[in-house]
């Protein structure tokens, strides 16, 4: 039997939250710190029912407290937050929100939002929006609304511990033993330095074609480099997208690039300087130009972890640790506030005892 472990780190994750619907309104606390804040039965049910697919079993009723409790130090770090008039920018929760999909899913590059969402469809059949409604229950909208309250619930616990999270920085004898006992994954794969331009094809495929063969032929003739294409790109009515970055030869990134594998796999063979004939995808056409290659190494310490970028494997694993150490502090840290903060004045429990017991024996 899977063991239940519930703490206020579930604040603090990037996972799921509410799943369930019930029709119970009855609120079983009150929180009361900066405002008056019911949890309900179909909260806790919610969140009840989260835990339940997590370890794959149903939850007693001493259980379903715990979670209860969980929720009450939530709002009450949240409510401590507001009141401190902290906040983070929409801006921000949304580059947050696209770094967490891409890591979840397996890419190392940030894409944007329209192509994060043509990435998994074409992998997984469905939208962003059904992908986290199956992985939370919640459609984009409502989970980037529940991610900016985690993430201010968070940067409250760290304005709150600051000094103390001074001190927990990885030690260099930490970092190499890190690295030995890890040395087979830091194996960088193939990569080529890839430049593309595409036209959209709209309601003008002719149009777009023609569009298309005229930027080819501008930087065949080296009428336009890549950084001019890419600068016009960006201006408004350009008319086409461009851009560059490193792409592993893996089959996320050609999907995410709307190719075959065997396409990448083309170009991973051809010379730096290639440029492609003209390739036409549902959307768009587009060429691409192989700008440099980057065979796969094994990386010591002090290589570079990516191509053309100035952070070592050390820095790499020293920044991972310093994470790691920070996340399992605040997820001590914010226990020991929402304790403080949870007082009779701060917390009105509307039920206890064989009430609440009862309220809570709800089948599955």
């Amino acid at each position: 039997m899977k063991k239940l472990c519930i703490t206020i780190s579930m604040l603090l994750v990037f996972a799921g939250a509410l799943f369930a619907q019930s029709d119970s309104l009855q609120p079983l606390a009150i929180i009361k710190l900066n405002k008056n804040e019911p949890i309900t039965v179909k909260q806790l049910r919610a969140r009840v029912e989260t835990y339940k697919k997590q370890i794959g079993r149903s939850l007693s009723v001493d259980e379903k407290k715990m979670v209860l409790d969980s929720l009450i130090n939530e709002r009450l770090i949240l409510q401590a937050a507001q009141k401190a008039g902290l906040s983070i920018p929409d801006s921000e929760i949304d580059k947050q929100f696209i770094a967490g999909i891409c890591q979840q899913i397996g890419l190392s590059t940030i894409v944007s939002e329209k192509e994060l969402n043509d990435l998994i469809k074409s992998a997984q059949g469905v939208t962003l929006d059904q992908f986290l409604v199956n992985q939370t229950g919640m459609n984009t909208a409502e989970y980037k609304a529940y991610f900016k309250n985690q993430m201010i619930a968070q940067q409250y616990v760290l304005y709150q511990k600051q000094d103390e999270l001074k001190n927990i920085a990885p030690t260099d004898e930490e970092i190499r033993m890190y690295y030995e006992s890890n040395k087979a994954s830091f194996v960088r794969t193939d990569m080529i330095k890839m430049f593309a331009v595409w036209v959209p094809k709209e309601s003008d495929i002719d149009g777009a074609r023609n569009k298309l063969n005229s930027l080819r032929n501008q930087y065949i003739d080296k009428k336009q480099t890549a950084e001019q294409m890419i600068a016009t790109a960006n201006a408004t009515g350009a008319g086409y997208s461009a851009g560059e970055g490193l792409v592993p030869k893996t089959d996320a990134y050609a999907k995410a690039m709307k190719l075959t594998y065997q396409q990448l796999m083309d170009l991973f063979g051809k010379n730096e300087g290639y440029v492609s004939e003209m390739m036409e995808t549902q959307d768009d056409f587009r060429f691409v130009v192989v700008r440099k290659k980057y065979e796969a190494k094994m990386l010591a310490l002090s290589d570079v972890y990516m191509p053309e970028s100035t952070i070592t494997v050390y820095e790499v694993i020293r920044n991972n640790l310093a994470n790691l150490k920070q996340s399992q502090f605040i997820q001590i840290a914010a226990q020991d506030i929402a304790n403080s903060l949870n007082t009779t004045e701060n917390v009105e429990r509307k039920k206890t005892g064989d009430a609440l017991n009862k309220l809570l024996e709800w089948g599955d």
